[in-house]
C-alpha cells in the first residue's frame, strides 16, 4: 500500500458560502478520511480551494452589480474561514485566481496544445451585439421545448431538469441586454474525449469494477455506453485564466479545465512552503491519488480530468474517486438560490464550540450511496441521545468516579482483561470501513465501544462494589480509563474537538492508530488525569425551534412575489383596523426642520383641521416641491414631539427601488377629509 496519500475535496464555487450539503457529501468525509490516514503514519497532502471561475461568478457579479474579483475575494475568505472553523484539516487552502495556478493550468494546456491533442474548431455561437460578447449558456434563456417553462436556460431547464444547448430554446434572449441573441462564428479548441474511450473502458470499466463506489462506476459506464463526443476546453469569456496561445485574446480555459488542474497547482503551493516535492505526489507510484466529490461532479473527475490526464502523459490516475450522493434538508432539496439550507458559518455563530455535533450528525447521515436527509429534530436527537446520553456520559462516568474514589490517579487493573479487547477491536473495525470509505459505518462502531463502555460501567456499578469488594471497583475503573482514552484516540478523525478536550482530561498525548489496535493498556496505572468537563451539552427545544422558524422565514420568503418586500407584520383583528382613521389632506407650507438633514416641517389641511406634522422626508424631496402636494395622513396618531416641535400625524409614503421616498397619492384630485378605508 503506498505510503503518501493525495487526498483532494472538490473544490467550492466562491460565489456563496458553503452549506451542511457540501460539508456532508465532500468536506468532512474527506477530512475524516485524511485524518485517519495521518494517524496511520502515511504522508499526507490533503488539498483543496476556491473555484473562482466560471459563469455562476459572473452572474453573482452582475446581480451585485460588483467585478468578479469583489465576489471571489468575499466568498473565498467566508469558506476558508468556515472549514477552519469546523475542523477541516487541509494542508493547503488557496484559490484558481493565484498565480501558481495561472501559470500550472496555462503550462498545462500548452503542453497539451504542443502534442496536437486538441483540435481546433470553428463553430457558431450566440453572440449578444449590444453587449459586445459570445454569450455562456447560462447566460441565454429561452422557452423549454420540454415543458413550455419560459426562463429556462441554455445549459438545462430547471423546472423538469432537462439537459439542453443553447440551440433548442424557444425564443432565446440575451441575460446580459434583454436582446435576441445572433450566432456568430468563433475559434474554440477542443478535446477529442472519444479517442479515450478505449483508455476509460480499461481502467474503470474493467480495472475499478470491484473497488470503486457502484453510483460512481454506474455513472461512468453510461456515459461510455453513450460514446463521448469532443469538447471544447476554451470559451469565449472575459473572466477566467487566458488561453495561452497567440491571437487567444478574449478567449480563457474552460472552467473544467482549469479547476482540476487546481490540485496540481495548490500542491505545488504546499511543497514549495513545505521543502516537498510536488512530482513525488502526483507522478510517483509511490503516492495514491484519491478525489472526495459529490455525484454531479463524476463525469469531470472520472472522465474529462483523466483524458486531459492521459494526454499530457506524466500524471497519475486516481485510486479512488468515492463520491457521495446528495443530502437535503427537512425532506426538500437544498438550494442555495432559494436560501434552503444550513449554512455553515452561521451554525458556527449559532452553535458556538459545537463543532463536533454538526460533524457527527453529518456522518452519521451521510449520502454515501443514495440522498439522505437532516432535520433539525434528528440533529437535537443525535446530540441529547448519542452524544450527552452515551458518549459523553460514559467519559463523565469514569473521570468523576477516578477523581472521587482515587484522587485523579488511574488505579492498578488486569491488564488482561478481555474487556480490553474491545478497544483493539474497534479501532480495527473503524480503520476497515475508512479505508473502503463507509464513513457512517466507521462512526457505528466508535459510538458502540462508548455504549459498551457504558454498558459495562453499569454492570460493575463500582460506585456500589469500591466498599466491600476494592479491587473490583479498582479493576472496572482501570478498564474504564482504557475504554474512555481508546474513544479519545478514536474519536480524532470525526471529532477532533471533542478529541483534544478528551485527550487533556486524560493527561495524554495522541498516538499512532497501530497502536489503538494492538495495545492492552492506553493510560498506565498510577497515571494522573485532569479535572474533568462536560464534553456535550444538551440542546434544547426552543434552540431547535429557532433554527426551524428561521428555515419556515425563508419558505415564506420564497413565496413573495416581490423577494424584497419585507415580512408581514404582526396580524391585528378587524376591530384594530377601524380604529385607524386614514384622511386626504394637502400641504400648505414646509421648511427645513434646523440642524436636522432629514427632517420637514410641514403645515397640513386634514379637512378637519390644519396642523403640523413633522416628516423625514427631506432627503427625497425639497420643501418647494411638496407645497400643494395632496398626500394621505393618518389623522389619529398620538402626537409627539420631533426636536421640539410637535408633530400630530403621519403621512403615508413609500420607498422606491433607488432608495428614494415616494408619496402615496389618491389617483385624482380630492376633496381634503375624506376617509380611506
Amino acid at each position: 500500500m503506498s505510503n503518501k496519500k493525495m487526498i483532494t475535496a472538490a473544490l467550492p464555487y466562491a460565489n456563496g458560502p458553503v452549506h451542511i450539503g457540501h460539508l456532508a457529501g465532500v468536506y468532512i468525509p474527506a477530512d475524516v478520511y485524511a485524518r485517519f490516514q495521518r494517524r496511520s503514519g502515511k504522508e499526507v497532502a490533503f488539498i483543496c480551494g476556491s473555484d473562482e471561475h466560471g459563469i455562476p461568478i459572473t452572474i453573482r457579479a452582475k446581480k451585485e452589480g460588483v467585478t468578479p474579483q469583489d465576489i471571489v475575494d468575499k466568498y473565498h475568505e467566508i469558506i476558508k474561514k468556515s472549514f477552519q472553523d469546523l475542523g477541516i484539516s487541509f494542508d493547503e487552502y488557496s484559490r484558481t485566481t493565484s498565480v501558481k495556478h495561472r501559470e500550472t493550468s496555462q503550462d498545462f494546456f500548452k503542453v497539451l496544445y504542443e502534442k496536437g491533442k486538441f483540435t481546433e474548431e470553428v463553430s457558431e455561437q450566440y453572440f449578444d451585439e449590444q453587449a459586445g460578447e459570445f454569450l455562456a449558456d447560462r447566460y441565454i434563456v429561452g422557452t423549454c421545448p420540454n415543458c413550455g417553462n419560459e426562463n429556462a436556460y441554455g445549459d438545462q431547464c430547471e423546472k423538469c431538469g432537462t439537459t439542453l444547448s443553447p440551440s433548442e430554446l424557444i425564443n432565446p434572449k440575451s441575460m446580459l441586454s434583454g436582446n435576441i441573441p445572433i450566432l456568430k462564428e468563433t475559434k474554440n479548441w477542443y478535446l477529442p474525449l472519444n479517442e479515450y474511450e478505449d483508455f476509460l473502458n480499461e481502467w474503470i470499466i474493467e480495472g475499478h469494477k470491484d473497488d470503486w463506489k457502484t453510483n460512481v462506476y454506474g455513472q461512468v459506464k453510461s456515459w461510455l455506453n453513450d460514446g463521448l463526443k469532443p469538447r471544447a476546453m476554451t470559451r469565449d469569456l472575459n473572466w477566467g485564466v487566458p488561453v495561452p496561445l497567440p491571437n487567444a485574446d478574449g478567449k480563457v480555459l474552460y472552467v473544467w479545465f482549469d479547476a482540476p488542474i487546481g490540485y496540481i497547482s495548490f500542491t505545488k503551493e504546499w511543497a514549495e512552503k513545505n521543502g516537498k516535492d510536488w512530482k513525488d505526489y502526483w507522478q510517483s507510484e509511490e503516492s495514491e491519488l484519491v478525489h472526495f466529490i459529490g455525484k454531479d461532479n463524476i463525469v469531470f473527475h472520472c472522465i474529462i480530468f483523466p483524458a486531459m490526464m492521459k494526454a499530457h502523459g506524466d500524471f497519475k490516475m486516481p485510486a479512488n474517486v468515492p463520491a457521495f450522493e446528495f443530502l437535503n434538508l427537512e425532506n426538500d432539496k437544498i438550494s442555495t438560490s432559494r436560501n434552503w439550507a444550513v449554512w455553515a458559518h452561521e451554525y458556527v455563530e449559532d452553535f458556538p464550540e459545537q463543532q463536533d455535533v454538526l460533524r457527527y450528525a453529518l456522518l452519521s447521515s451521510a449520502p454515501e450511496t443514495k440522498d439522505n436527509n437532516f432535520t433539525w429534530k434528528d440533529f437535537q436527537t443525535k446530540n441529547n441521545s448519542e452524544l450527552v446520553g452515551i458518549f459523553g456520559n460514559f467519559i463523565n462516568r469514569v473521570a468523576v468516579l477516578i477523581h472521587k474514589y482515587y484522587d485523579g490517579v488511574v488505579p492498578a487493573g488486569n491488564i488482561n482483561s478481555p474487556e480490553l479487547q474491545e478497544i483493539n477491536k474497534a479501532a480495527k473495525e473503524i480503520s476497515g470501513f475508512l479505508e473502503n470509505y463507509e464513513f457512517r459505518n466507521s462512526l457505528s462502531s466508535l459510538m458502540n465501544l462508548a455504549r459498551f463502555g457504558n454498558q459495562y460501567l453499569q454492570a460493575e456499578e463500582p460506585w456500589k462494589t469500591i466498599k466491600d469488594n476494592p479491587e473490583k471497583a479498582a479493576q472496572s475503573l482501570f478498564v474504564g480509563a482504557q475504554i474512555a482514552v481508546g474513544l479519545a484516540q478514536l474519536c480524532e478523525p470525526f471529532m477532533p474537538f471533542s478529541s483534544e478536550k478528551l485527550l487533556n482530561m486524560f493527561n495524554v498525548q495522541k498516538t499512532d492508530w497501530n497502536e489503538v489496535e494492538t495495545k492492552s493498556v492506553l493510560i498506565e496505572t498510577g497515571h494522573k488525569i485532569n479535572e474533568s468537563s462536560l464534553l456535550f451539552s444538551k440542546i434544547e427545544d426552543d434552540v431547535i425551534e429557532a433554527q426551524i422558524q428561521k428555515l419556515e422565514n425563508t419558505k415564506q420568503n420564497n413565496k413573495k412575489t416581490n423577494p424584497k418586500a419585507n415580512p408581514m407584520k404582526e396580524e391585528i383583528a378587524f376591530d384594530d383596523f377601524t380604529k385607524i382613521d386614514l384622511r386626504t389632506a394637502t400641504i400648505l407650507t414646509a421648511e427645513k426642520v434646523e440642524k436636522a438633514d432629514k427632517l420637514l416641517k410641514l403645515t397640513v389641511d386634514t379637512g378637519v383641521d390644519v396642523r403640523t406634522v413633522v416628516s423625514g422626508i427631506a432627503e427625497s424631496f425639497t420643501a418647494e416641491e411638496v407645497i400643494g402636494k395632496q398626500v394621505m395622513i393618518l389623522l389619529n396618531l398620538a402626537p409627539r414631539k420631533i426636536r421640539g416641535i410637535e408633530s400630530q400625524g403621519m403621512l403615508l409614503l413609500t420607498t422606491k427601488p433607488d432608495g428614494k421616498l415616494s408619496f402615496v397619492t389618491p389617483d385624482e384630485k380630492v376633496e381634503n377629509g375624506i376617509e380611506i378605508g
